[in-house]
């Protein structure tokens, strides 16, 4: 299948939510609170490192790119100390099923549509290459679970992830740090500066030499709109992002794409209109 960008983000967009539900849902930061992790971005750190096992902060730091570093050092590799990679994963793909069972119209774990869309993500994710994508590639080697709702989330994660690494590798080309990267999501009209400021953790001095440094490069303005060169490097960096995230399409085809969308969408609005997914996010998801 030739890339196609609207394409691509779509299918990002429809899958998003039945994976962000981990972020927002109540049950997974219960599920880290139970198992030993101190306060709601310990967890957070974590869990989405995992499978990556007892990993340090300067990888993982690197890997989510958007995180100030003193934030990610809080968290890891104290977490390790409370409890082991293999329990977090382990507890945390268990919360996010009981979130899923509670936010999803009595969706059943038979549901036919469940366990088709299970299997059309399983296939996408096992189609994807993981080359210069660790944090997809340490997903990817999850034993998928037994029930339909835990495989949904594990596939959706799998290729959320795919995506995201992609995503570092596009903005890193256009010579972007995480923090730049967030400035234009930001002028791009995409989220706001509170959101991402307060959930990223950069101080106001760094926000102000990031801010200063797309000013002399010319990419915003002094009022911290992009300029048309700042626009023009965020539209590469999606479309870039998307023509990377593409061979989750190459794996299923035309129509198997179209079945995707037609099944996950309607899971994805009931995600956000149940409060899984609160929007505006620090993603820049929509309601499908």
């Amino acid at each position: 299948m030739e890339p196609n960008p609207s394409l691509a983000r779509r299918f990002w967009a429809a899958l998003e939510p039945l994976h962000a539900v981990v972020y927002f849902a109540p049950e997974p930061a219960e599920a880290a609170k139970a198992v030993g992790l101190r306060g709601w971005w310990m967890g957070y750190f974590a869990g989405r490192a995992a499978p990556l096992g007892p990993i340090g902060p300067g990888p993982v730091t690197a890997m989510f790119y958007g995180f100030a570093p003193p934030m990610v050092a809080r968290a890891l590799p104290d977490a390790w100390a409370f409890a082991g990679p293999e329990a977090v994963l382990r507890t945390r793909i268990a919360a996010v099923e009981a979130a899923l069972t509670r936010v999803l119209p009595s969706p059943g774990q038979s549901d036919e549509g469940v366990l088709e869309l299970v299997e059309l993500l399983e296939r996408a994710a096992t189609g994807c290459h993981f080359d210069g994508r660790p944090l997809a590639a340490a997903w990817a080697t999850v034993a998928p679970p037994e029930r339909p709702l835990a495989r949904l989330w594990l596939a959706t994660c799998t290729l959320r992830e795919h995506r995201g690494d992609g995503h570092v590798l596009a903005a890193v080309s256009a010579g972007l740090t995480g923090l730049d990267a967030a400035l234009t999501h930001i002028a791009a009209g995409a989220t706001t500066r509170e959101v991402v400021q307060r959930a990223r953790g950069w101080t106001d001095d760094e926000w102000a030499a990031a801010s200063e440094s797309l000013r002399s490069r010319g990419l915003i303005t002094p009022d911290g709109s992009l300029t048309p060169s700042g626009a023009e490097v965020r539209r590469e960096v999606e479309e870039q992002t998307d023509h990377l995230a593409a061979e989750q399409l190459d794996a299923l085809g035309p129509d198997a794409v179209e079945r995707v969308l037609a099944l996950a969408e309607p899971l994805s609005r009931a995600v956000v209109d149940a409060g899984g997914l609160p929007i505006p996010n620090p993603m820049g998801v929509t309601r499908p």
